[in-house]
């Protein structure tokens, strides 16, 4: 059985631009070079590289920041945390995505450079994206931006990263977020392995399959037992308990390997009592949005930008 005629007609093209990734440790490499070279069209804004002290001795964190202002009023601010499995890709891929949006919507943005697995396992990723949130809200006069306005967004592995991100801001209880965004996250290191929860045969045959979720999940695993109340910070779907969470923006496509642990993972913020809105878009695959002249890739961004106002408070 193929999904193939399933997809919506518009985004087909995406997968001649990303074919699908037959992830190993002999191939990542070449993938994380192929990632790299990936050139998307559209606006280009230019980062300020910040070098920011890593959490308990790790090695410093390259940020990228844009948009900002220490000289005008605070305004709210996002921090973004890039996809790629958390095995490839890097915080120069927010030049044409966050960066020309925080420039066109007024708001401060910041794409961290987190360490990535196999190199770096859990939770060396996910420390680097709490030493981020962490320096932003404790140079906020000097960026210009307000504190109690800043959101967490991320795509793919960012959104499983970024939904991690919220989990041990809330625990860790320093700080709070105003919001999370997340776009098609990675959220259940189960899904497509022996432990697999979801085996619905209309999700996850294209671009993001279920052999490579397993591979990068291996990959950040290292050694670690998920036996401990860190569990959720590795694997948003593991949290027991997702009370006190800020409000959250939830996309993906029906298509997508993501597709039952994300509405899961929405079922269970409205039952924690969080304020959840979530988008499934007809007819989508995995990174569909790449495709940005499809209809469904236009809907998405209108929606996401809407949610980015709601939750910074734009309007």
């Amino acid at each position: 059985m193929t999904t193939r005629h399933l997809i919506d007609p518009e985004i087909v093209p995406v997968l001649d631009f990303l074919p699908d990734l037959d992830l190993s440790h002999d191939a990542l490499p070449i993938m994380r070079a192929g990632m790299a070279a990936m050139e998307r069209p559209g606006p280009v804004a230019i980062p300020d590289i910040r070098m920011i002290p890593g959490r308990d001795g790790a090695p410093d964190v390259p940020l990228h920041i844009f948009n900002a202002d220490p000289a005008g009023r605070p305004r709210p601010a996002i921090l973004h945390i890039h996809g790629g499995g958390m095995v490839m890709g890097t915080a120069d891929a927010a030049s044409r995505s966050i960066g020309p949006m925080a420039e066109a919507m007024g708001f401060v943005a910041a794409s961290v450079d987190y360490r990535l697995a196999p190199e770096t396992a859990f939770p060396g990723p996910q420390e680097d994206c709490y030493a981020a949130i962490e320096w932003l809200v404790a140079q906020a006069d000097t960026l210009g931006i307000d504190p109690q306005r800043i959101v967490v967004l991320g795509e793919s592995a960012g959104g499983g990263l970024a939904a991690a991100l919220a989990l041990m801001v809330r625990d860790r209880g320093a700080m709070a977020l105003a919001g999370q965004i997340l776009i098609y996250p990675m959220l259940d290191h189960r899904t497509g392995g022996a432990e697999c929860r979801w085996q619905s045969a209309g999700t996850g045959e294209f671009i993001w399959t279920r052999a490579s979720n397993q591979f990068c999940w291996d990959a950040l695993r290292g050694d670690y037992g998920c036996d401990d109340a860190r569990k959720g910070w590795f694997s948003p779907a593991l949290a027991d308990d997702l009370a006190g969470l800020p409000p959250t923006y939830v996309a993906v496509g029906a298509l997508d390997l993501f597709l039952d642990e994300d509405l899961d993972f929405v079922r269970r913020l409205a039952g924690a009592g969080v304020p959840v809105e979530c988008h499934v878009y007809p007819g989508a695959i995995h990174a569909f949005d790449i495709m940005a002249t499809a209809r469904v890739a236009q809907q998405s961004r209108n929606d996401l930008n809407g949610a980015i106002r709601r939750m910074l408070a734009l309007d």
